[in-house]
């Protein structure tokens, strides 16, 4: 009798671990759906570890997207390729990228609607053991940049501006920005590419600026969203809201001034209070608006060559 009574406890305790396994199961996949639900509804944008994101950075810390229907998930990446994917495969709805890339990406099928330009700039950088000074030194060197981006346009502008031979000068394909910046730090890279913040990380260093696009009049750093799902009324609204957020934060900054923000910066970026301090201080971000003319003229002649 005494051993049927243990046996009857152990069943009932079995049976009520059971149906809380069961309902923890049940329950996480209630979870799981929801988390799916959210995602969904959200607009999702990839972003970068560069200041031409800050504003959206400011608009998530300072909650200008709250008003947003689903809100807005900001998806981090290293390397503009890999944000290009993410908007390729439907898994972003926007994303930060420069013209050349939008407009590649658009002519392999994915029509994009241009919300911003942004202010990225890209300056070339020299290691400074390589004792390059000026761009005619760059002959029988290597180039950390990516293919088909502005980093590869401008490679060509240097080439013909300084008459190098093409085939002298070599273009070592680096997507990943950190991964760049390792390079820099460990010699094994002529010269690199980079934006801000990570090229005054580099400036800081002692290494060499030979090109800087702010002295170009080009811009080309943009903000794009799929066209056919913006489209859709719920999207078109959240993408009103956003615009708007978007604006209110690079108001902010422009009162502000980025030091305001550094501790955003140094999370975001990965960079340090140092290079924070050192960053340009006249650096000013516009209102959403689309790119210019003469920039899209420019960027597909480039394509049409290519």
């Amino acid at each position: 009798m005494k051993n049927l009574f243990y046996v009857i406890i152990t069943l009932i305790l079995w049976s009520a671990c059971g149906q809380s396994y069961e309902e923890t199961k049940r329950l996480s996949r209630q979870q799981r759906r929801e988390a799916m639900r959210r995602d969904s509804a959200a607009l999702k944008i990839a972003v970068m570890p560069t200041l031409d994101c800050l504003p959206m950075y400011v608009a998530e810390q300072e909650q200008l997207f709250d008003t947003l229907n689903g809100g807005v998930r900001l998806k981090p990446y290293k390397a503009h390729i890999d944000c290009d994917t993410a908007i390729e495969r439907q898994r972003v709805e926007g994303s930060v990228s420069d013209l050349v890339r939008a407009l590649r990406m658009e002519k392999r099928g994915t029509s994009l609607r241009y919300v911003a330009v942004t202010n990225c700039d890209w300056q070339l950088i020299t290691n400074k053991n390589s004792r390059i000074h000026q761009l005619k030194q760059l002959d029988d060197k290597m180039i950390a940049m990516t293919r088909y981006s502005v980093t590869d346009m401008l490679s060509d502008l240097i080439v013909d501006s300084v008459k190098l031979r093409d085939e002298h000068v070599y273009r070592v394909q680096i997507n990943d920005l950190d991964v760049r910046m390792q390079m820099l730090q460990n010699n094994e890279m002529d010269a690199l590419f980079f934006p801000e913040p990570q090229a005054t990380m580099a400036r800081n260093a002692k290494h060499a600026v030979v090109l800087d696009t702010r002295q170009l009049d080009i811009q080309m750093g943009v903000l794009v969203f799929r066209e056919k799902e913006m489209r859709r009324p719920e999207r078109h609204r959240q993408l009103d809201l956003f615009i708007k957020a978007y604006n209110a934060a690079c108001d902010s900054i422009n009162k502000k001034g980025i030091r305001h923000y550094r501790d955003i910066v140094m999370r975001k970026c990965g960079v340090s209070s140092s290079v924070v301090d050192s960053l340009p201080q006249n650096m000013r971000y516009q209102h959403a608006i689309g790119p210019r003319e003469k920039d899209m003229v420019r960027v597909q002649k480039w394509l049409n060559k290519k």
